[in-house]
Formats: structure tokens, sequence, C-alpha cells
């Protein structure tokens, strides 16, 4: 369990905040709209209105007792960088901040950012590859090169075996585990034999995976 403080409860960092409360983390939100404040406050340990570009409110929050700082302010990129760049110079450990576009990454991340995340891009991008291809039911992207898709098993694997396919060799790519109605398998071994009712998490770069898939 970590502390984690979250600013700004928008759509997007409430969608945070709900995962983290899930996942059991202790969250602290501020905003400056109360109605937001209390949209968000199912989902929170405590709940702050405030400006968080005031330096003394920060403070006040005990910047350093938190693991994870997230800014996910929406429509005011002003506001995001100073608020980013505050809660370096008050010592947090690690600041998350959101992007809507490279140039502001940039910003952020010369200002204070760790990390920076592109919830609209990383959709979009997630979207495109999803629903243009009949054979890919997710995908998650490890960085710009890798990735791991859950992808139905070609028809000429069916009845194969995870060592007879010799994927690794061939194409380059890691079968991770597999998916049947809804539950996934990662004991996965060359023995391992395929059918027609599963679908196959599979990791490996990009163009060696649509290679192999045919996507």
């Amino acid at each position: 369990m970590k502390n984690v403080l979250l600013i700004g409860a928008g759509r997007f960092g409430r969608h945070i905040a709900m995962q983290l409360s899930q996942l059991g983390h202790q969250v602290m939100e501020v905003d400056t709209n109360e109605e937001r404040i209390n949209d968000v406050l199912p989902f929170v340990t405590n709940a702050q209105i405030g400006d968080s570009t005031n330096a003394e409110f920060l403070r006040s929050l005990g910047i350093g007792n938190f693991d994870v700082c997230f800014v996910t302010i929406g429509g005011n990129f002003q506001n995001s960088l100073e608020t980013t760049s505050l809660l370096k110079e008050l010592g947090a450990k690690c600041v998350v901040s959101r992007a809507e576009r490279d140039v502001q990454a940039k910003f952020l991340l010369r200002n204070g950012a760790d990390q920076v995340v592109y919830p609209e891009k990383q959709m979009a991008k997630w979207a495109a590859i999803r629903y243009t291809s009949d054979h890919i039911f997710d995908y998650i992207e490890i960085d710009a090169q890798h990735a791991i898709f859950e992808v139905e098993v070609p028809e000429t694997w069916v009845g194969k075996s995870v060592g007879e396919l010799d994927v690794r060799r061939k194409f380059g790519i890691n079968i991770l585990g597999i998916k049947r109605a809804g539950k996934t398998d990662v004991s996965v071994t060359p023995d391992t034999v395929l059918s027609d009712d599963i679908t196959i998490l599979a990791m490996g770069k990009y163009k060696a995976l649509q290679k192999c898939f045919r996507i």
C-alpha cells in the first residue's frame, strides 16, 4: 500500500482515484472545485479543496510523505506546470504529470515531472490498433518497439504445442500465457497444446508480432 497525492479531480483524475482505491492505496485528492471533490470522495481516503499552485497550501499537505504525486489537471497547462514544479521543489519523491501534446511533456519533464502520461494519445493508439484488426483482442505497449498482444490462435497453430511451433526462434516472440473463458493461465510450457477456444498472450517487437500474426 502506498500514500498517493492526486491533484485534479476531473474525469481522468477520478478514474485514477477509482483504480487506486481498488488497489488498496491511501489517496489524498486535491482540486479547486467542490463539486468535483464531492464526486471523488467515495474513492479517496481524504480530500481538500485548494489551489495547487500555492506553495504554502502544498507545503501544508506534507508532500514528502507521499510515495507518488499525480498531476492530472486538464485544460490549464500553466497550472499543471506550476504544480509539477512546486511538488518537486517541496520534496516530492515521484511526480507523474498529464500531458496532451509532446511539447507539454518536454516542459513538464524539464520542470520536475519524473514521468509523463498521455491519456488521450495512449487510448487513441490502443483503439486504432485494437479495432483495425480482426485478430487482436487487447494490447499493452511496453516501449516504442515492444508490446504484448492478446490474439486468437492462428488456424495453422491449432493442435500444435508451443515447443513444436518454436515461435521464439522463428519469429523472436514469446508466448507468455493463454486465456480461456476470460481466465488467464501463465503456466505455459513447451508441451502446452494450443486450441481454437483460447487466445494467446504474445510479447515481442511490433514488427515480429505483425509478421507472425499477419496483423
